[in-house]
């Protein structure tokens, strides 16, 4: 399994129109694969949309995206509000559950790590030690790791209640010594966070 995700900066005042046309054509497009996720930033970077598409491997995101397209309804007519525009793969941690819809937000949190070479296998293992209790207190959606883009790049998401919730939750697990993980600040090099909600047809509600 491998995770597309889309970053498109937009015109400020597009948000609107941009989910309207973008939610019209994937109605046609999730004949052919559905999303996994689609977000808009509420605080960090604004006027940004993010989108994720689940495929099998490389080889079936190009057949689908192929096949998408030549039905005529793909991509969604929306260049008029772009900016720029950021495609990333990702591979899921193994002990991260796979990223589908469901109704677990509405608030979600994206947090972005540059690590250090060579630093995502002993991230994957300090998180692994750990993610069970931090579970229990709010979920995971998503915890990938760049395979083409920016590389040394991990991403987790967490889906919160509101932001009230998140400090609540976030403050808890420190207070219990649950989380975060050790040893990270000696494998990090750079850290970011967006908080985002769901468009209407997204899948993670």
């Amino acid at each position: 399994m491998i995770y597309e995700m889309r970053t498109y900066q937009i015109a400020p005042g597009s948000l609107s129109q941009v989910l309207e046309r973008f939610g019209e054509a994937y109605e046609h497009r999730k004949s052919y694969s559905e999303l996994a996720a689609f977000w808009y930033t509420e605080v960090g970077p604004l006027n940004q949309i993010i989108h994720v598409w689940p495929y099998e491997n490389a080889a079936e995101r190009e057949k689908i995206r192929a096949e998408a397209v030549k039905g005529g309804n793909w991509p969604p007519p929306i260049k008029e509000f772009l900016v720029t525009m950021e495609s990333e793969i990702f591979v899921p941690c193994s002990f991260c559950p796979e990223l589908k819809g469901g109704k677990n937000g509405p608030l979600y949190e994206m947090r972005s790590y540059t690590l250090k070479a060579g630093m995502i296998p002993a991230m994957i293992e300090a998180w692994d030690g750990k993610i069970g209790e931090r579970t229990k207190r709010s979920p995971l959606t998503i915890a990938m790791y760049t395979d083409v883009g920016p590389l040394n790049k991990f991403v987790h998401v967490w889906s919160y209640e509101s932001f009230e919730h998140r400090m609540q939750v976030r403050d808890q697990a420190r207070a219990d010594g649950v989380w975060p993980p050790g040893g990270g600040g000696g494998r990090l090099v750079a850290q970011e966070n967006k908080l985002l909600f769901p468009a209407p047809f997204s899948p993670a509600q």
